[in-house]
């Protein structure tokens, strides 16, 4: 009898706990990991990049404190349009429609208009940041433009792309977008956006054309913002309205981890490693927070989450999804890193060192990443505003610039810098 009841006990029901710990269902913590790896394999990659990159950013003043918002940025814009797409698929309101008043094509039409402008945007606080704070030789605001404006094109196309083929794949095979929408996007804007910035640096140095370039481009992004500020569509100006202030709020915060990168990147240029695995971190922990967020979202939208202070059982629930999740993915930037910065030939402070900086860091950024990305999504439901258009913005910048700030800071405190 004792030996049945062991039987019982273990090891199903612990494996049931398991279960029941990472989510409502197992496929859910399945989809979330699957994507979550995917976003860091291709993270590295785009941390390879920028230190093969590095020396073309170096010899242009100021173009570094717009990678981390670039990056930011596709992933803000692309993940609120998977988020409003996967709400709209929940309240059965979604139709995979091409006409002019379709869901799909109002938001499509907010978010490359919400790029051109917040890139337009994003040259200007580049351009301020590197002025107020006494970079030398800092490049031109028309040029700044033209590298942002551009390069935000460039990149946006094929997230756009892969976001509506994403959103087409859940109504058919019936999965939930909220798992999958935020590391997803965030993975094509990490790979995506470092070359199309460099790809758009290649415009820059041909006389009177650059300047009237970048002229033209923020002139075009103004009027298309207009002009959808003015649509007579229910979607798009509203859209736009809601997201313009958040975004461009998120775009200073992730601007000002830009800056620590510009600022630290004599100490990052010696540690590949480290350099490496930022793209990879920021984008764990914003895609982790971004889950979170479309998950309470969707939950207030369909009236299973109440707006509370504190988190209910619902949203404990999910903030134990999230711990769940962030171990295997922390430990695997942590190892993925290393090992990629092996391959380029650079030099690494070893595995457990970048390990060790990992967690801690992991640990500070994730708690704090947790707080806002439940806080902002019940802030914007409480003063009505749609939270898939603000939460997901709000954490992921909050998650650009503490998880920079937080793993630097964490990597000289270790001594390894």
């Amino acid at each position: 009898m004792a030996r049945s009841r062991w039987g019982e006990v273990a090891p199903t029901r612990l494996l049931r706990r398991l279960v029941d710990l990472l989510g409502p269902t197992g496929g859910a913590a399945r989809l979330s990991l699957t994507a979550l790896f995917f976003n860091s394999s291709t993270s590295f990659v785009a941390g390879a990049i920028l230190v093969g990159f590095l020396d073309d950013f170096a010899r242009l003043p100021g173009l570094l404190i717009m990678i981390t918002p670039a990056i930011g940025l596709r992933g803000n814009v692309f993940s609120t349009l998977g988020n409003r797409i996967s709400t709209a698929i929940h309240t059965g309101e979604f139709r995979l429609s091409w006409r002019r008043d379709s869901v799909l094509v109002q938001n499509l039409a907010a978010s490359f208009c919400l790029t051109m402008l917040l890139s337009a945007v994003l040259a200007v606080v580049a351009r301020m940041i590197a002025v107020v704070t006494g970079i030398e030789g800092a490049i031109g605001l028309l040029d700044l433009a033209t590298v942002s404006v551009l390069g935000g094109l460039l990149g946006s196309i094929p997230v756009a792309i892969a976001t509506v083929a994403l959103a087409a794949s859940a109504v058919r095979r019936d999965w939930d977008l909220d798992n999958l929408v935020a590391p997803t996007v965030s993975t094509l804007g990490d790979v995506l956006t470092i070359p199309a910035l460099w790809l758009a640096t290649k415009a820059l140095g041909h006389g009177a054309w650059t300047p009237s370039l970048g002229g033209l481009l923020i002139g075009l992004s103004v009027v298309a913002t207009f002009v959808a500020w003015r649509s007579s569509g229910l979607i798009l100006p509203q859209v736009v309205k809601e997201s313009i202030p958040v975004l461009a709020v998120a775009l200073v915060l992730s601007a000002l981890g830009g800056l620590v990168l510009q600022t630290q990147v004599s100490v990052l240029a010696v540690l590949p490693a480290i350099l490496v695995l930022q793209p990879a971190f920021v984008s764990s922990a914003g895609a982790l927070g971004g889950i979170l967020s479309g998950r309470v979202a969707t939950g207030l939208h369909l009236g299973s989450v109440e707006p509370t202070l504190v988190p209910g059982r619902a949203v404990r629930s999910d903030l134990a999804f999230l711990a769940a999740l962030a171990v295997p993915v922390v430990l695997f930037n942590a190892v993925g890193a290393t090992a990629v910065a092996g391959l380029t030939g650079g030099s690494a402070p070893g595995i457990w060192w970048t390990l060790t900086a990992s967690i801690i860091a992991g640990i500070v950024t994730m708690t704090f990443v947790g707080i806002i990305s439940y806080s902002a999504t019940i802030g914007s439901w409480r003063i009505e505003m749609d939270p898939d258009s603000t939460g997901v913005p709000v954490v992921t910048a909050g998650a650009d610039f503490i998880g920079t700030v937080v793993l630097v800071f964490t990597v000289v405190t270790l001594g390894l810098a």
